[in-house]
């Protein structure tokens, strides 16, 4: 593991995946990775119910890795990868509040109960994430809006005084390449930096499966799988 990126979803996380990958930090973990591996949703599970992990077992094959749940882990991540470079993503504490309350917050009211008994994967990912994103890191109070934004603050400065600041790179993904590459010691690419624009395309698939579970569980639930992964890799 080469790069760690410590910055919250809906801070350009899915923007600095593609970019790092571009760079030659690839494969580059994001929650992307955890939906698409039923191993992985059931480690990140295991993790949320305070069990331990292997966490090179875990990132086997990848160099960097970005967006929740990872970044909730920096610490951790630091001690078991000490040459690791940290990428500290930022952005507009209110414009990411929301961003965060209009798309990933929302992820956790759109798959019925009945859906999450019966694919037992999909109510262990939405478990995970509550325990570890809105119950643990947001005090089970995301809705205080006040109190989400500061708890966005704090952590930077938590970040801040934590990481040697010879390997941390706090940056906003509007910044582009040259801070990113001049951090990690890289050439420009002579393309334009990634930004990818998500938010239209999650509340669409939020519809899509809003739509789908009038459909009866056996139509939906397809619907539903195609849509968790839709929704999720488009996280940050």
């Amino acid at each position: 593991m080469k790069v760690i990126g410590s910055g919250f979803g809906r801070t350009g996380t899915l923007s600095l995946k593609v970019a790092l990958e571009k760079l030659g930090f690839g494969p580059c973990y994001h929650m992307q990775e955890v939906v698409k591996r039923p191993k992985h949703i059931q480690t990140w599970h295991n993790i949320a119910h305070g069990k331990p992990v292997d966490w090179h077992n875990l990132f086997q094959g990848f160099q960097a890795a970005v967006d929740f749940p990872t970044s909730i882990f920096y610490k951790e991540l630091l001690a078991a990868f000490p040459q690791a470079k940290i990428v500290h993503t930022v952005r507009d504490p209110e414009r990411w509040y929301d961003s965060t309350l209009e798309t990933i917050y929302q992820v956790q009211y759109v798959f019925p109960g009945w859906l999450q008994k019966m694919v037992k994967t999909i109510g262990r990912f939405l478990d995970m994430e509550s325990r570890l994103i809105w119950q643990s890191l947001f005090e089970n109070n995301f809705e205080n809006r006040q109190r989400a934004i500061e708890i966005f603050q704090e952590y930077t400065e938590e970040v801040k005084r934590t990481v040697p600041p010879d390997r941390l790179l706090i940056f906003h993904v509007q910044e582009g390449w040259a801070p990113l590459c001049r951090f990690l010691d890289v050439p420009t690419p002579d393309t334009p930096f990634p930004h990818v624009n998500d938010r239209e395309t999650m509340l669409r698939r939020f519809r899509m499966i809003r739509f789908a579970s009038h459909g009866g569980p056996v139509v939906a639930t397809g619907l539903f799988l195609i849509g968790l992964y839709g929704i999720l890799s488009l996280g940050g």
